[in-house]
């Protein structure tokens, strides 16, 4: 257990801040399991862009790592376009 005041405060806010995490990748990976999912290219076409900007939010929070962001938007894009 911590002794300090601020350590105490310090796993606090950790905590939150894991929780908060947590929620948000879940919350990405069920949208990418979804965008998967769609068959139709001009479904996808229109729900790429805010699956894009999520997980450029998740990269500039280092929720996930920037490079990561970029490799599944890529590969979410070629996705996109194998779909007729």
């Amino acid at each position: 257990m911590a002794n300090h005041k601020s350590s105490i405060k310090r796993n606090r806010s950790n905590k939150a801040k894991e929780l908060r995490n947590k929620y948000q990748g879940k919350t990405t990976r069920n949208a990418i399991k979804a965008f998967r999912d769609i068959k139709v290219k001009k479904d996808a076409e229109t729900a790429f862009p805010k699956l894009s900007s999520m997980l450029d939010k998740l990269a500039k929070k280092n929720v996930i790592h920037k490079n990561k962001a970029s490799n599944l938007k890529s590969e979410l894009q070629v996705h996109i376009n194998h779909l007729k």
